[in-house]
């Protein structure tokens, strides 16, 4: 029996998209586990951190919230993440958890001066992604399902940047040997992303997009849903 992977819920996907289950259930199918293979810690709800021992990893979800906001349950789990990361612990953030590892570990979190980033976007790689456990042998430029509003304007100190898009510098780093953030959303399907843009829809016609243009570009992303597999995969290599 291996170890179970731990998923740290930081919140629930817009409410449109909730009858397809949350966040952790996505991570979980996309990740390639079963259902005994993860451990869901919903710490937005206030649910207790737990002791990091017989875990192979930790998964960081997305979430409505900012890292900003410096929410109680937010800080206590940057806190945890910060122990985590220097223990060795294998850790991946996504989106807001990307965020949150960056806080954690002393980067700089804000609100993206140019606004926000949604929709299947292009990713380029950086050359130190060659090297990377979770990026080595992808193409250099890759498709990869995006929504946020806030972004890692400076990544901590160490830290790698191995991705960016067009809009932003920062959609991936890793800090030490076990420790990933990533602002993309790996475990997104066309059809979770399809059901943002429609869930966002007033709000991008006031920021001046459209969003039939940007839904009409939503494809299938499957370079961006191998880096969630390859996590789970060096994890275990790793324990």
């Amino acid at each position: 029996m291996t170890d179970p992977f731990l998923i740290l819920e930081t919140g629930q996907p817009v409410a449109s998209m909730r009858r397809h289950r949350g966040f952790p259930h996505w991570i979980r199918v996309a990740a390639g586990l079963r259902a005994d293979e993860a451990v869901v810690v919903n710490v937005q709800a206030g649910e207790p951190l737990p002791s990091r021992e017989g875990f192979a990893g930790a998964i960081v979800t997305g979430s409505g919230a900012m890292v900003t906001d410096r929410e109680p349950w937010s800080e206590a789990s940057a806190q945890w993440l910060r122990d985590a990361a220097h223990a060795g612990m294998p850790l991946l953030g996504i989106c807001y958890g990307h965020q949150l590892i960056a806080h954690a570990l002393g980067g700089e979190v804000g609100y993206h001066p140019d606004g926000r980033e949604m929709g299947t976007v292009a990713l380029e790689l950086h050359a130190p992604a060659a090297q990377d456990p979770l990026f080595a042998g992808l193409p250099g430029q890759f498709a990869a399902q995006a929504t946020h509003l806030q972004t890692v304007l400076r990544v901590p100190e160490g830290a790698t940047v191995l991705a960016r898009s067009v809009h932003d510098a920062c959609h991936a780093f890793r800090w030490g040997d076990n420790a990933w953030g990533v602002q993309f959303h790996p475990e997104f399907s066309a059809t979770h992303m399809r059901g943002y843009v429609l869930a966002r829809r007033d709000a991008l016609r006031r920021e001046g997009l459209c969003a039939k243009s940007v839904e009409r570009g939503v494809s299938a992303t499957p370079h961006a849903r191998r880096v969630l597999r390859r996590f789970v995969r060096h994890a275990r290599a790793a324990g």
